[in-house]
């Protein structure tokens, strides 16, 4: 069995066409599609069935797939053994929400990268949970721990939320002494139907129904507030980054989340992917302690 037609096979059953495959792999997708077929000869079953959508694994192909993925790993490891001492090499894709991807992670994998020369990392932020066994990414940080998978969680770190607005708006607008003021304002926060965890749905929580500006993507929303458009729920970890922002009541007010790290289940036996993670793990709580230690004591 050759290991390229065990790479197109994965290509293919994760991006559920030839064509993609054929991006991923820079191959012509007829000769992906040649690789399969040579592949289900080989094996003696049929690994995917060919739809309007296009191809599906079988039955058979499911089973195949655990056991390529698993070749998968043992050759990654392999490669891992013989560069181990050089440190890291090769490209990582990690997925993120975009409030950690924007504030948290370019500094954390700076840092992991300036150590390590040889590596490449790549930040797909997207306001989605992915799918780690079509290796969209190859781990993943989310706000809320899955339930389900052939996946690896740990949790990274606890973070904090509290209301924020610019100095230059609450300068402007009544004044804000507890719960009972908060009628009176308007709001920044996500789009209602585009909430894909419901932990993200901050304002709902704490009693907050109209959205008057709206965004699926923190960035957006931590700029309208500081350019004085209203109050919004802010990660405290941004914080240092918008000096225009301070909390608003957050002695009244103080939401809690946690960031879970997400691998497939698999990945454990690639030693690279493991030094990767506990790299990340170290650096990426010593950034979240610095960050949230520069917050004053008492704002607004």
């Amino acid at each position: 069995m050759d290991w390229d037609d065990l790479r197109i096979f994965l290509a293919v059953a994760r991006a559920e066409s030839l064509s993609a495959a054929g991006r991923i792999l820079r191959v012509d997708p007829a000769t992906a599609g040649r690789r399969v077929a040579r592949l289900e000869d080989a094996v003696g079953a049929r690994l995917f069935d060919k739809g309007p959508q296009g191809y599906a694994l079988t039955e058979e192909g499911a089973r195949f797939l655990v056991a390529a993925e698993r070749a998968e790993a043992a050759m990654e490891g392999a490669a891992e053994a013989l560069t181990r001492d050089e440190g890291l090499t090769g490209q990582i894709r990690i997925g993120a929400p975009d409030g950690c991807a924007n504030y948290l992670l370019p500094q954390v994998l700076a840092r992991i990268c300036d150590a390590n020369p040889g590596l490449e990392v790549q930040i797909v932020a997207l306001p989605r949970v992915f799918n780690l066994s079509r290796r969209e990414a190859d781990m993943a940080i989310a706000v809320s721990r899955p339930e389900a998978g052939r996946l690896t969680v740990q949790k990274l770190s606890d973070y904090k939320l509290h209301l924020a607005a610019s100095r230059s708006y609450l300068a402007s607008h009544d004044p804000i002494h507890g719960p009972q003021d908060l009628a009176a304002h308007r709001f920044v926060g996500y789009i209602a139907d585009m909430i894909f965890d419901k932990e993200l749905d901050y304002l709902a929580k704490i009693g907050v129904a109209s959205v008057p500006l709206a965004s699926n993507s923190v960035s957006v929303q931590l700029n309208w507030l500081r350019h004085g458009a209203g109050l919004g729920v802010v990660h405290d970890f941004a914080l240092p980054a918008a000096p225009e922002l301070v909390r608003v009541i957050p002695d009244q007010i103080s939401l809690s989340r946690a960031f879970w790290l997400i691998r497939h289940a698999d990945d454990g036996r690639v030693a690279r992917l493991n030094r990767f993670a506990a790299l990340l793990t170290s650096e990426f709580r010593a950034e979240m302690a610095r960050l949230e230690a520069q917050l004053p004591v008492q704002e607004g």
